[in-house]
């Protein structure tokens, strides 16, 4: 699965951000998040747990109203702030249970960081934000983006907050390989030809597991959603608030309403932009999520053709026809990967190229870039900017650095969900499935599937949909042209929850606030600001 993740401000309202290659504006405000073409996938098939059982018959219960009292020394602690080297922010390290089912038996420590309200005003507590991904670093989105991109009325009332779930970041991060093993895991191909192909893609995975197990032991058992959500609580209460209010962006969502699902009466004003679909299989999300990509590259090439520099053929061409054109592009790639320019001498490969590709289909303002390295690499064998285009997508730096985006994104929809598939066989039953999907991307999404099938520890959640029953009312987002977290994810959440307001942007890229409609941003800062959601189905463009 593609990381659901929006890290940056995009392109409707363009703000330009640095990133590992240099200075552009690919997406995100919350997961799409930045990375996987390789990489992860969560569920099943179409809203059934692998074992058979239905979704629909599965909710998540609440906790109890009162904290237990294992727990009350973790609700009482008290925070000791410092400057984090950002003018304007402080930050702290804050204790949670690793095992909540023995709270005794140890600590995870979690990095926190605020910017305080900046007046004036009625002071409204703190604004819990939340990037994606899973992965993405909340700590660096808040520091890089939402502390200072955030409407200023906004953060004129708000305490701006944000935690780097367990497992990322500079919270214990997950790890599993080096920079230079990193750099062979992402060019295993994804489309194997024969068998010999289909072993060295699996044995990809098994490395790749192994080192997160021998890395992080303890920690892969003590990642989930679910006790992320429960940190989040521990937080809220550690800051004085009452209730949570919070803004969380394609993986955040699902982080947000399983808080809404356990704790209902401490919902305060929640935003779930970009949003999962909680009753869904990984199978069932990894197809969704290929259809998304589908759907965003068809939008891509309809505008492709009116441009006079569109690689993939002239302006007779149909979408379709753009797509066969990549597609030999990809082929050629498989067999001939193409120079760089790289300093440590990598060429682009299918999956690399691949994932360049992808990583524009978070936002359209990425469109022109990704025409420019198409151009490059088809027309001058030059592979430098789809390589630069991957290389941000996996969070690689120019020393050739990973940060743990790709581990933690593992990490927590393998221990979420049971896997997608459990062998190559399983993969190849369900080829013409996410073909039929995405003809450009199908494939290779389908065998990316495959990961957590060797992942060294047990998934412990299931799919499950979220009622939060007492909730205040929770604004749900949708993008009809989402690539990530597909608009059909958005619909089902806001049905799911008891008090869910569906609140709809027409329109292409991943999320959708703070993204350049006024439309959408006034009907969210209005009930960030004084608590009056949006009119259920409201539609924006």
């Amino acid at each position: 699965m593609y990381i659901r993740r929006a890290l940056r401000p995009t392109s409707r309202n363009p703000q330009h951000c640095s990133g590992a290659t240099g200075t552009f504006t690919i997406r995100t405000v919350g997961t799409l998040l930045a990375a996987a073409a390789l990489l992860v996938s969560a569920c099943s098939s179409a809203g059934t747990t692998s074992s058979g059982s239905s979704a629909a018959e599965a909710a998540l219960a609440a906790l109890p109203r009162a904290t237990p009292s294992a727990l009350s020394s973790y609700y009482g602690q008290k925070l000791a702030w410092r400057s984090c080297g950002v003018p304007g922010f402080e930050c702290a390290t804050m204790k949670a249970p690793l095992d909540y089912a023995k709270p005794t038996a140890g600590d995870v420590r979690l990095a926190v960081a605020r910017k305080k309200a900046t007046g004036p005003g009625k002071p409204l507590g703190s604004l819990l934000v939340n990037p994606g991904g899973p992965g993405g670093s909340a700590v660096g989105y808040l520091q890089q983006y939402a502390g200072i991109g955030y409407p200023a009325e906004v953060r004129a009332r708000y305490d701006m907050v944000a935690v780097d779930p367990r497992g990322v970041a500079r919270s214990e991060p997950v790890e599993c390989l080096d920079g230079r093993q990193m750099d062979a895991f992402t060019e295993v191909d994804v489309t194997p030809d024969d068998q010999k192909e289909v072993n060295g893609l699996v044995d990809a995975y098994k490395k790749f597991a192994e080192g997160c197990g021998r890395d992080s032991p303890k920690l892969l058992r003590h990642v989930s959603t679910v006790e992320a959500a429960r940190d989040m609580d521990i937080l809220r209460a550690v800051l004085g608030d009452q209730k949570l209010n919070y803004v969380g962006a394609s993986y955040g969502t699902l982080l947000g309403a399983t808080y809404a699902g356990l704790f209902p009466g401490r919902v305060g004003r929640l935003v779930l932009d970009g949003a999962l679909d909680p009753s869904l299989s990984a199978r069932q999300i990894n197809l969704d999520q290929t259809a998304g990509f589908e759907t965003a590259f068809q939008s891509f090439a309809k505008d492709c053709v009116r441009q006079s520099d569109c690689p993939l053929d002239s302006k007779d061409k149909t979408p379709g026809q753009v797509g066969d054109s990549l597609r030999a592009f990809f082929l050629k790639l498989d067999a001939h990967p193409i120079p760089t320019g790289d300093a440590d001498g990598r060429k682009l490969t299918e999956s690399l190229a691949t994932t360049g590709v992808i990583a524009a289909m978070y936002d359209e303002g990425a469109w022109e870039r990704l025409r420019e390295a198409l151009n490059s690499a088809m027309k001058e064998n030059d592979g430098a900017g789809l390589l630069a285009l991957s290389d941000s997508y996996y969070e690689r730096d120019a020393d050739g650095r990973y940060t743990n985006l790709i581990f933690a994104n593992a990490a927590v929809n393998c221990l979420d969900l049971p896997a997608a598939f459990s062998s190559p066989d399983q993969v190849r039953n369900a080829l013409p499935a996410f073909e039929k999907a995405s003809p450009v991307f199908g494939e290779g999404l389908a065998w990316s599937a495959l990961n957590c099938a060797y992942w060294p520890v047990k998934s412990t959640g299931e799919p499950r949909r979220i009622q939060a029953k007492g909730a205040a009312p929770i604004v749900v987002v949708g993008t009809t042209r989402d690539p990530a977290t597909p608009y059909r994810w958005a619909q089902s959440l806001a049905r799911q929850l008891s008090s869910g307001r569906l609140l709809t942007y027409v329109g292409d890229g991943h999320t959708a606030f703070g993204r350049g409609s006024t439309c959408i941003d006034s009907a969210i800062n209005t009930y960030l600001l004084h608590g009056t959601p949006p009119a259920n189905g409201k539609r924006c463009s």
